[in-house]
């Protein structure tokens, strides 16, 4: 096992910077006062593909020496890595295949195709995206970058945590969602060096709580087919991020799939940015933990907004 180092992810960050947007912070009055905490939110909805993991994904891309890139990348993703990785293979003129739920959300397939990525379905669950992801990299060859369980795509995320801290100062705690774990273990790689006092949160749906369950018993627990309107916190804890939660993850909160409907509906209106489902979870489980969080400044990674607008969870 790679683990990325605090060095890798400085490397990443130069790499990327050229590709990736600077996202800019937000705060609301409103929530402040709903919470009784200073939020600031990191808008990662904002990157070109709409989510944080082209950060991951573009420093994969851009690593790749020139006879590997010719047989482009691979890999698995119930949808926003699976865009992230189309899009920074288009910006490299590179092939991208990629395996998805035949479930997941119409506007991110869309995303893949519009980006240039193939898609190829499976059925929504751990064990066949695997075994149909084996099938599409014998085929092509493709170099397979793993939508979280890689340290590029690790060292990547992490530069998401170096700009917010760069952003907004002397945050005390940082929460993002967590599903394979790629974004938490970026910022607790980033975290636990520049900033060893910020404790990091994890935020999880009740209804896929395995990374929760996993960092009670103190080992990984998989569920192999959960079901939350969460559809990007549906994988997993793999290895590698295991390794960042149970060293660096000062703790994991829940949400309702309810309680997400409800703080994604006051992001929206009191934010007046677009939060997916799976991104609205920190701010449920900020609400439904107020008294953790009162009298604290604390970042927020908004880390995806490509949703469904025919098929909004509240519709």
């Amino acid at each position: 096992m790679v683990i990325p180092s605090y060095e890798d992810m400085l490397a990443a960050h130069e790499r990327i910077r050229p590709h990736i947007r600077l996202t800019p912070i937000r705060t609301s009055d409103y929530l402040n006062e709903l919470t009784g905490a200073q939020l600031f939110f990191k808008c990662e909805n904002l990157q070109e593909p709409g989510a944080f993991k082209v950060r991951g994904a573009t420093n994969a891309v851009f690593g790749l020496d020139e006879t590997q890139a010719a047989k482009g990348v691979a890999t698995h993703s119930s949808g926003n890595h699976a865009s992230c990785l189309s899009y920074a293979a288009m910006l490299r003129g590179i092939p991208c295949n990629v395996v998805m739920p035949r479930t997941a959300p119409q506007a991110k397939k869309d995303t893949v195709r519009r980006y240039g990525g193939k898609i190829t379905e499976c059925e929504p669950s751990t064990s066949s995206r695997e075994e149909t992801f084996a099938k599409v990299q014998a085929a092509t060859g493709g170099d397979f970058v793993h939508p979280y369980n890689d340290p590029r795509v690790i060292a990547g995320q992490g530069t998401c945590a170096k700009e917010f801290m760069e952003q907004a100062d002397g945050l005390e705690f940082v929460v993002a969602p967590i599903g394979g774990g790629g974004m938490i273990s970026g910022t607790c790689l980033t975290l636990s060096t520049l900033a060893p006092e910020t404790k990091v949160i994890a935020a999880e749906p009740e209804q896929a709580d395995d990374a929760y369950r996993s960092f009670k018993a103190g080992y990984i627990i998989a569920d192999d087919a959960p079901k939350t309107i969460a559809d990007g916190l549906l994988v997993p804890l793999k290895e590698l991020t295991w390794h960042f939660v149970s060293n660096h993850v000062s703790e994991i909160y829940t949400a309702s799939d309810q309680e997400i409907v409800d703080a994604m509906k006051l992001a929206w209106k009191h934010l007046r940015v677009v939060l997916e489902p799976s991104s609205a979870v920190p701010l449920a489980t900020i609400l439904k933990n107020r008294d953790v969080f009162a009298g604290k400044r604390v970042g927020v990674i908004i880390t995806g907004g490509n949703v469904d607008l025919d098929k909004l969870p509240w519709n």
